[in-house]
């Protein structure tokens, strides 16, 4: 009996009609397992996923494969984003077992939870060298009945150096951090706080600014210069490494330093792998040019792409930068809502069952379209008969960042995507994940305030007032997913939220007051603030664990230290709860920022690809944070602060909150009771008030004071008159 189709999950509802008798991750699964004395099959996956959809076509929807499957094993279908500590502990398995990780991925084991053997993808015949899928299904029962006792010993063995890095200590030798930075836990769990120890840990945190320069170095050893990026093929966009090298720049004006990131933007933005008819980033890029993309579209990606090229805007004034973060946007705002506010998680690689059919053109098909425009059309997009992808196109530019168009490309290139959205698109993931959300509010809050669009603001606003009414339960815990209902099923959010949610939503809430100026949301970051300490605080070692007291108990507690797709929950917890710390006063946040960074902040200056993240926090905390008060309605005040790139620049304006930033600085203040941020008037008692290590300097009264008070920063000062 399949289980699946009262999932909230759109991957687990694509598998609901399978022949396999799916259980999702549920306690009747491992009751099932132990009363039949029969090991676990667990398949982790998501519904973007292209191989994944290979093996469910090949193996899970083949009868023939699925007896074999329930006659031998209890079969048990995860969505990793919805379940990100069940993956998170299995991937490690994984990649200890078979040397590589990835989706999908198939892990076996014990009644008890317990890994013992796993890997990814397994085709439906035998290649080369691999397996087919049902010869080690039929290897793995022959060990299971006939070695048990050693496949519990491998099990025991395996589950007890699982995520060694939950007992990092604060004084940890840079190797021994990198060698546990893709790890994420610690063997054995209670769900009560364990009791600090005795002895103070060395803190080895980095106190200057030489980490971020130090970054900067390693990260130019892996830069490729021909195509921008690191490494090869497939090339990830790597969204943190290149906020560092921003980061760097700022402190030290190199323009090598700067041109690695204007090349690697400028490649990514002429290739396939971004979206040149209706905007947005691919996943990453089959090759090393950029040129040929994995076709699946994820939300975190286009959220920190969007901040990553409005970072670069704001740094160099170059207008393809903002053209580029104008379109991502648009993007996310068009394809991935909910009327209501919440942001879906992904499109899908494929359509019709084919990988990228949705986006790609023959030179007919565009003919067929734009008539005599066609001939232009195709040279300004690299488009040729033979094409770049399995006899088609994929559009790209072949002069790389030559961005802007002309109107009559633009006209085309709005005809050209009409014409596509007649065809069947590609699978859409309508869940709601908070994480993801989170960061896609960042990232727009940050890029209302920075250009002046008033309906990102009001965009972002509805997504955070749809993450309160959808996503938080009356007595304030978070969750983690939210579907939207049907006629056969209510809307609902479900799972417990991790500590990468809490500390996504506390930036978020943040970075919304600052663009706002309404102070409800600093209230609002100060509750997730408080519920993450309270729930995921590790008081033995330090950290978040990624689960919280109240989660289900697994066979270990995850605890993310390396920056991946996403940050870490500890880089993410540090960097937001330095930021809340500046703005409400409360020093017990950057306190447990700080420890965070003791952990870690060694290991990311040595080792930055696992660390992008947590160096942007590290680089708040060396540098020092500049706190700015705005008071009355001083809009020329605030667009000084925003428009300029100014990561270590916390703001405060609008409605006054309880922290020490208005104390005595009220009394001007205009109280904001709408999203108005760009009144026809100005208060002409405003000021602005900027403090930097505990130090205030007189109030600016005019944006030339107020720049000429603000910490300078290399940029195009042209750009920012």
């Amino acid at each position: 009996m399949n289980r699946l189709k009262d999932e909230t999950s759109p991957y687990l509802r694509q598998h609901a009609d399978n022949p396999v008798d799916w259980y999702p991750w549920c306690a009747e699964a491992f009751a099932a397992a132990r009363t039949s004395d029969k090991p676990i099959l667990l398949s982790v996956g998501y519904s973007a996923c292209h191989w994944c959809h290979v093996m469910a076509h090949e193996s899970f929807e083949d009868p023939g494969t699925a007896q074999v499957m329930n006659e031998l094993f209890i079969n048990i279908k995860v969505d990793r984003e919805e379940r990100p500590d069940v993956d998170t502990i299995y991937m490690e398995a994984t990649q200890a077992i078979s040397g590589r990780g990835g989706w999908p991925m198939t892990v076996f084991l014990t009644p008890e939870a317990k890994p013992f053997h796993a890997g990814t993808y397994y085709p439906k015949t035998s290649h080369p060298q691999m397996p087919s899928f049902t010869d080690v299904m039929h290897r793995i029962k022959e060990v299971w009945t006939n070695n048990r006792a050693d496949v519990e010993a491998q099990a025991n063995q395996l589950t007890s150096t699982l995520n060694r890095a939950a007992l990092i200590q604060a004084n940890t030798q840079p190797n021994q951090a990198d060698a546990a930075s893709s790890a994420a836990s610690q063997p054995s769990r209670s769900n009560q706080p364990a009791t600090p120890t005795d002895t103070t840990p060395t803190d080895t945190t980095p106190t200057d600014t030489t980490a971020i320069s130090t970054a900067a170095a390693a990260l130019r050893l892996q830069y490729d210069a021909a195509w921008g990026g690191f490494g090869g093929a497939p090339k990830f966009p790597q969204s943190m490494n290149h906020e560092v090298l921003l980061r760097c720049y700022l402190h030290t004006g190199d323009p090598d330093t700067l041109n690695m990131v204007i090349n690697s933007l400028d490649a990514m933005a002429s290739g396939g792998i971004f979206d040149h008819l209706g905007g947005g980033f691919s996943r990453y890029s089959v090759d090393a040019q950029w040129i040929v993309p994995h076709f699946e579209k994820m939300l975190y990606d286009n959220a920190l792409l969007a901040r990553l090229y409005l970072h670069a805007w704001q740094v160099s004034g170059r207008p393809r930068y903002r053209q580029v973060l104008d379109e991502t946007v648009d993007f996310v705002l068009r394809d991935l809502r909910h009327p209501n506010g919440g942001f879906y998680s992904a499109l899908d690689a494929d359509s019709e069952g084919e990988e990228g059919k949705f986006y790609v053109w023959t030179p007919a098909q565009i003919t067929s379209v734009l008539g005599a425009d066609a001939t232009e059309f195709m040279a300004w997009y690299g488009v040729t008969q033979n094409g770049n992808f399995e006899g088609k196109n994929i559009l790209w530019r072949p002069v790389r960042g030559d961005l802007l168009r002309s109107s009559t490309i633009n006209q085309n290139r709005e005809r050209l995507l009409a014409a596509r959205n007649l065809r069947i698109a590609p699978g859409l993931d309508d869940k709601v994940l908070l994480e993801w959300n989170g960061l896609m509010l960042s990232a727009l809050a940050e890029a209302a305030a920075a250009t002046g669009n008033q309906q990102w603001l009001e965009a972002a606003i509805k997504n955070g007032c749809f993450l309160l009414e959808q996503m938080r339960r009356a007595d304030g815990r978070w969750l983690r997913s939210w579907q939207a209902g049907n006629q056969n099923r209510p809307a609902q959010a479900r799972h417990l939220a991790y500590a990468a949610d809490y500390a996504a939503i506390i930036d978020a809430f943040t970075r919304l007051a600052e663009a706002s100026g309404q102070s409800r949301w600093i209230n609002e970051a100060t509750k997730a603030a408080d519920g993450l300490l309270e729930l995921f605080w590790d008081h033995t070692h330090g950290g978040v664990f990624s689960t919280g007291l109240d989660a289900e108990e697994l066979i270990c507690r995850p605890k993310e230290v390396a920056d991946n797709a996403v940050p870490s929950a500890n880089s993410a917890s540090a960097l937001a709860l330095l930021r809340l710390g500046a703005l409400t006063g409360k020093e017990h946040y950057a306190t447990k920022a700080q420890e965070i960074l003791a952990l870690l902040g060694t290991a990311a200056a040595q080792y930055p690809n696992g660390f992008g993240h947590l160096l942007e926090a590290l680089d708040v905390q060396t540098s020092g944070i500049t706190e700015v008060v705005v008071t009355g309605n001083r809009p020329d005040l605030t667009e000084t602060v925003w428009r300029s790139y100014r990561p270590n620049t916390v703001l405060a304006w609008g409605e006054p909150y309880d922290s020490p930033l208005w104390q005595g600085r009220s009394h001007s203040t205009s109280h904001l009771t709408s999203t108005d941020n760009n009144p026809t008037t100005q208060d002409s008692k405003g000021a602005a008030y900027v403090c930097h290590n505990y130090a205030c300097l007189e109030p600016a009264h005019t944006k030339e004071e107020l720049r000429a008070k603000l910490p300078q920063v290399h940029q195009n000062e042209a750009w920012l008159l």
